[in-house]
């Protein structure tokens, strides 16, 4: 997947769980619980709708590197360190 095609799918996910998220104003390293106001709750649904819409398996030792929008990109990209 292209960093486009992530930050869509990222995009999409956030509008499903937080309406009222504007993913464009958050800078791509900016922690995505704190910039969206996103509960843990929520946090959990999100990696959730990744697993879905992706069939990557996630596992909970993973989720601190989806805590930003560049973070997410690298993981399903495949550039994590």
């Amino acid at each position: 997947m292209t960093r486009d095609e992530i930050t869509r799918m990222v995009a999409e996910i956030l509008a499903g769980i937080a309406p009222e998220a504007e993913l464009s104003a958050v800078a791509g390293d900016a922690d995505l619980r704190e910039a969206l106001d996103l509960d843990s709750m929520d946090f959990l649904n999100f990696v959730a709708a990744l697993h879905e819409r992706t069939g990557r398996p996630i596992p909970e030792a993973d989720y601190p590197k989806l805590s930003t929008l560049d973070g997410v990109v690298a993981y399903l990209g495949g550039t994590d360190a």
